[in-house]
């Protein structure tokens, strides 16, 4: 009963995913299996789903790891440093 149970929930949080999106960006939502919850990649937020039910209220929501951030950020500041150079050289 326990492994159908499991087997009922993986399919239907499949099935979630196709449907439900972030409630503050308003952007698709993908299933994390390791940590079993629906990760935001546009702002970096996981949602945890408890006990098979979602839990998409913004509170809920954990930041993820600053490193992805900081990397982004980084790209970002590099691509104005590549543009600043480019328009002074012209």
């Amino acid at each position: 009963m326990v492994r159908g149970s499991k087997e009922v929930l993986q399919k239907a949080a499949k099935t979630l995913t196709d449907i439900l999106v972030c409630p503050l960006s308003k952007q698709p939502l993908r299933y994390c299996e390791e940590s079993n919850s629906l990760i935001s990649d546009a702002i970096g937020v996981a949602f945890p789903i408890k006990n098979g039910v979602p839990c998409l209220v913004p509170t809920d929501g954990k930041i993820l790891e600053e490193e992805d951030a900081s990397k982004h950020d980084s790209d970002t500041n590099l691509s104005a440093l590549n543009e600043e150079s480019h328009g002074r050289s012209a």
